[in-house]
């Protein structure tokens, strides 16, 4: 499975993320999978993560799983101008955007919120998540 997004489908963050990169990718390449749905959780599995402490989310591309910043500047190609200028965090050593990176993580649902359930995908946007 290749170009997903494997992402924490409660998070409010994570979801408005998810809407972040539908709006501003150039083409409409990337598919997007909650890790509480089985596909989701089977890949989180696969690639030696628990689906019950995510604590990043995930892109799948060109084989490849990145995670953390990593996954943000690799998103960064994807992303339509001046967006793909998010790539530039590359310059900072990874230690430092990691470490910022799990900052904003660990307060995820602290500093913006969960939903009760997964987030539902608009009925123009369905054929995009994929579940199974």
């Amino acid at each position: 499975m290749d170009n997903v997004v494997i992402f924490d489908g409660v998070c409010k963050l994570c979801a408005h993320s998810v809407r972040f990169i539908l709006n501003h990718e150039s083409e409409p390449t990337l598919r997007f999978t909650p890790l509480q749905c089985p596909l989701g959780a089977r890949l989180m599995r696969e690639l030696g993560f628990n689906p019950v402490d995510a604590k990043t989310f995930i892109l799948i591309s060109d084989g490849r799983p990145y995670v953390k910043s990593d996954a943000v500047i690799r998103l960064a190609r994807y992303f339509r101008q001046p967006w793909k200028l998010l790539g530039a965090i590359k310059i900072i050593p990874r230690a430092i955007r990691n470490w910022a990176y799990d900052a904003v993580a660990r307060n995820r649902y602290r500093w913006f919120g969960q939903f009760d359930t997964c987030m539902v995908p608009p009925p123009e946007l369905k054929a995009r998540f994929v579940e199974e």
